[in-house]
């Protein structure tokens, strides 16, 4: 039996060391560290009591409630938006070129810059969006200083922000629908609403598994948006789990705050795995 030449595996070492030195190593440092009580001095292995105290604090629940729905209503949001508004820029509308352009800047944007940016729009009485609703006699909210909106406010922009890539994404796979589907279908007496029921959105179902992935792994490790605009606030009412693992941190709770970082990874891994595996099956089953 003749042995199979090594050859062809040094062409994946490279990546391979990469991989386990940026993501293999860290990942179980962060497992490890996660079960003790640890400074830059030290550490005391002290098992699962971490994650007990994490379960523990009402807060930290909360933060996880918020991050969950927060990435369900973002990623919603995208989808649906993003699929029409595809939909509209490849449909021969005049300029939509520039409209294309206009769609999908947002996504070059800074995030911090994004955040910024949106604080002064939504600011309860210097803010443009209230001074506009102000002119037609409408008393805007506080759109990040009510704590039953503030969490409802940062998902606008992050979907303001992050539809444009859902939208591009959509472009693509429409453009991949041979136009023979939609002939058949008009032959048929398909009206406008059933071309695009049952023939663009059954063939552009591979897009929307990429759509709905990205969309949901964004939004379950969102941080930088929320810390921008309302760093959790008011109170604890726009937390998600990030922000709540960055203030353990800041308060010098590291090894909470760790296992807050391994809880994380399993809620995504626990909830994206599965999704993609049953995308993925259905993708087959056509």
């Amino acid at each position: 039996m003749q042995m199979k030449s090594p050859y062809p595996y040094w062409f994946i070492a490279p990546a391979a060391v990469v991989f386990t030195t940026l993501f293999l190593v860290p990942t179980a440092a962060s497992f490890w560290f996660s079960l003790t009580n640890w400074d830059l001095f030290g550490f005391q292995f002290i098992g699962f009591e971490n994650f007990v105290d994490f379960f523990r604090e009402p807060f930290l629940i909360k933060g996880m409630t918020n991050t969950i729905m927060f990435a369900l209503l973002t990623s919603a949001a995208k989808t649906v938006l993003g699929l029409l508004l595809a939909v509209l820029l490849t449909s021969g509308l005049f300029g939509q070129g520039l409209l294309r352009s206009i769609v999908f800047f947002p996504v070059l944007v800074s995030t911090i810059g994004v955040g910024i940016l949106f604080t002064e729009l939504m600011h309860p009485t210097k803010g443009a969006i209230n001074i506009a609703l102000a002119f037609f006699g409408i008393d805007g909210p506080g759109w990040l200083t009510n704590p039953k909106l503030a969490l409802f406010s940062v998902a606008l922009v992050d979907i303001w922000r992050g539809v444009g890539l859902a939208t591009l994404i959509y472009i693509a796979g429409l453009a991949a629908i041979g136009q023979e589907y939609y002939e058949a279908a008009r032959i048929d007496g398909a009206s406008r609403f059933q071309l695009f029921w049952r023939v663009t959105v059954p063939l552009v179902r591979p897009a929307t598994t990429t759509v709905i992935i990205l969309s949901l792994i964004g939004g379950l490790r969102l941080f930088d948006l929320i810390w921008a605009m309302t760093r959790g606030g008011p109170g604890f009412s726009s937390d998600v789990l990030a922000s709540v693992i960055y203030k353990q941190y800041q308060a010098g709770f590291y090894g909470l705050s760790t296992a807050g970082n391994v809880i994380l990874f399993l809620l995504i891994a626990c909830i994206i795995a599965p999704l993609a595996w049953w995308f993925n099956r259905r993708e087959l089953d056509l």
